[in-house]
């Protein structure tokens, strides 16, 4: 028996009322593929226990920092597919950081697998596409510090990924590392880019073919490691803004976004509030979709995402709380004049786009 969540396939127009939209919105949203590139409530299970076939509430801080998603609320919200992402802590030694990786990937897909009605853990388009047929949550792993793999300088710790499971790996996180500098100004030090170990490590993921994810670098760094990338693959920054719109240490300039373009790859946009140049505590959706806008008119409509980093200590929009709300961000690209196409694309379409060109 699958895990308890509401079908709203069955009533579209019961969900357009409770979310107040349209019911075109709804059909839309429910005739999507419908994929988030950053998911990271993984980490609360490590930190907390935080259940993941468990549905949560929002808790006492309105799901401020975290309980903004889980799998059967990602089901009820028609949520096809994400990246489930695991973190790396950059203060253990880089051996111990390699250990705990094979730990965590393992405790993760077991965590996956306690739902196996509801999810399958996907590698492609291919295996997207068959969970799909069979109404499940296809689930990515994607890896974020690439400092998790990092104590062997030829690139061959990417050997303990099991069965070329992870799609992606963000080089940096919040520090700077044995492989570049962080964009956050929680780095010391200038903006070295990427060290002669990020740059081979870099060489190795396009190898394996695992994406290349160029979030939270910085802007040095970015362009390090484009100039050493595999021209004829894709490339990925799955959660971030644009500084088109919000000038922030976290955010992509035009630049950055034409160089993502240029290998054809996408660029999911976050739901942090204050890095989409919102009050912290009072942000709007339609934030979200100004960023899309943005690279929309910079890039074209074939290189936006969904980046949420839900459960990653954001805080995210006060009329998109959780994954549960998530139609209402269709509303609001709707409501900008976007085209069915543009939407879906954008849900998703992008992405799929992006991976099969990878991996098939």
């Amino acid at each position: 028996m699958g895990l308890p969540f509401t079908d709203h396939r069955k009533d579209p127009a019961a969900w357009a009322q409770a979310l107040g939209i349209s019911r075109e919105a709804i059909e839309l949203h429910l005739a999507s593929d419908v994929l988030d590139l950053h998911v990271d409530s993984f980490i609360w299970t490590r930190i907390l226990g935080y259940d993941l076939t468990k549905r949560h509430t929002p808790g006492p801080l309105n799901a401020a920092f975290a309980r903004q998603a889980d799998i059967p609320r990602l089901r009820e919200a028609g949520v096809t597919g994400a990246i489930w992402v695991i973190t790396t802590n950059p203060a253990r030694p880089s051996e111990s950081r390699a250990h705990a990786f094979a730990r965590n990937i393992e405790r993760l897909r077991n965590e996956l697998r306690r739902a196996p009605e509801d999810v399958a853990i996907v590698r492609n388009v291919r295996e997207y596409r068959e969970a799909r047929r069979e109404d499940k949550h296809a689930a990515f792993i994607g890896i974020q510090g690439g400092n998790a793999l990092d104590h062997a300088p030829d690139g061959s710790a990417l050997d303990l990924i099991p069965d070329d499971l992870v799609l992606r790996v963000t080089l940096v996180h919040l520090s700077t590392s044995a492989l570049g500098t962080t964009s956050s100004p929680l780095g010391v030090g200038g903006d070295d880019g990427l060290t002669t170990r990020g740059k081979d490590f870099v060489r190795a993921l396009n190898a394996r073919k695992i994406f290349v994810d160029l979030a939270h670098i910085s802007r040095k760094g970015f362009f390090d490691a484009l100039a050493v990338h595999d021209r004829s693959q894709p490339v990925l920054v799955t959660h971030t803004g644009v500084t088109g719109v919000t000038p922030h240490w976290r955010n992509l300039d035009d630049e950055q976004l034409r160089a993502v373009a240029a290998l054809g790859g996408t660029v999911g946009v976050m739901y942090q509030s204050s890095f989409l140049g919102d009050p912290t505590f009072s942000g709007r959706l339609s934030s979200i979709v100004a960023h899309l806008a943005h690279i929309v008119d910079v890039v074209g409509e074939d290189h936006a995402s969904l980046g949420s980093d839900w459960d990653g200590m954001i805080v995210p929009p006060v009329d998109m709380r959780t994954c549960l709300e998530l139609p209402r961000l269709v509303q609001a690209m709707l409501d900008r004049g976007w085209s069915d196409t543009r939407v879906q694309k954008i849900l998703g379409g992008n992405f799929l786009r992006v991976v099969e060109a990878l991996r098939g």
